[in-house]
């Protein structure tokens, strides 16, 4: 298991992105390193941040080869400084070499994402607003991305189009109203699913409580009509804000009064941490 999920799960998506790097052999590697050659070599941050996808990390070298052993000092979670040892990789030296990069970045992009959502959560402290994510990751890469966007203390948007209904502004051209899209959606769905409507306007505002919509997404609206809009809802649906919320913003929206922040830059902006692989050293034959 890692991370709560099976391994069935996750070992394909690693699997693709070793053989995406991997494919014939590793000539560098099999050219200067004898086959039963071991050794061991560190994991250092470069910078500051939140680690999340060490699992992940230490599963990339485990695939390629089950003698492999990495021992952590941290856990994900945790905070570290530029300078810290975050692990310690140990086994046959082709492997660790050869899995470098793959486990690298797996680890650099989930501990982005963990250390931009932490700042991003952070700045709506001692507020009643959570961040939470969006679809808009990396394909193939969404179970990583929003597992991280979870060690950051954000919350999970949807996972996929089957975690619930979200109508949005061309569902609602489609259905030709609010009102006719949230009845048709509660007609073929189950009562387990969440409905959620995108307005733009105060008219879809009230239009979206008439039809007794579970959440209320306010999408691109001004401050003045945000606040407008949270007042006149009174927690008749959860409101949800959103429209290019970056962390060079997101103060402005945490005092109006929303249940959720929605922010796609958590996964398609957040810049990765730096960390790298130092020292690496034979064993003595």
């Amino acid at each position: 298991m890692t991370f709560g999920l099976p391994h069935f799960l996750i070992d394909p998506i690693i699997f693709d992105a070793l053989k995406e790097d991997i494919n014939e052999e590793d000539f560098s590697t099999n050219s200067v390193v004898d086959e039963d050659a071991t050794g061991s070599v560190d994991l250092l941050a470069k910078e500051e941040g939140i680690l999340a996808g060490l699992p992940v990390f230490e599963r990339a070298f485990l695939l390629l080869d089950q003698r492999t052993k990495v021992s952590f000092f941290k856990k994900d979670g945790d905070s570290v400084e530029k300078g810290d040892k975050i692990a310690t990789i140990s086994g046959p030296l082709r492997a660790l070499l050869t899995g470098e990069r793959v486990a690298l970045n797996f680890l650099q992009r989930m501990c982005g994402i963990a250390t931009y959502t932490r700042q991003m959560a952070l700045a709506l402290e001692n507020t009643n607003t959570q961040i939470a994510d969006t679809r808009k990751t990396t394909p193939n890469f969404r179970l990583f991305a929003k597992y991280a966007v979870r060690i950051g203390g954000g919350t999970n948007h949807r996972y996929n189009l089957s975690d619930g209904v979200m109508l949005k502004d061309n569902h609602i051209a489609a259905a030709g109203s609010i009102e006719n899209a949230v009845r048709l959606a509660r007609r073929y769905t189950s009562f387990m699913k969440k409905i959620e409507v995108e307005v733009e306007n105060m008219d879809m505002v009230k239009e979206a409580v008439a039809a007794k919509a579970d959440i209320i997404m306010l999408d691109n609206m001004s401050r003045e009509d945000m606040k407008s809009a949270v007042d006149y809802i009174a927690g008749r649906a959860l409101v949800e804000l959103s429209g290019n919320v970056t962390l060079e913003n997101i103060k402005d929206y945490g005092d109006l009064g929303a249940d959720i922040i929605s922010s796609g830059s958590l996964t398609h902006s957040a810049p990765i941490l730096d960390l790298s692989m130092k020292g690496l050293r034979h064993d003595p034959k």
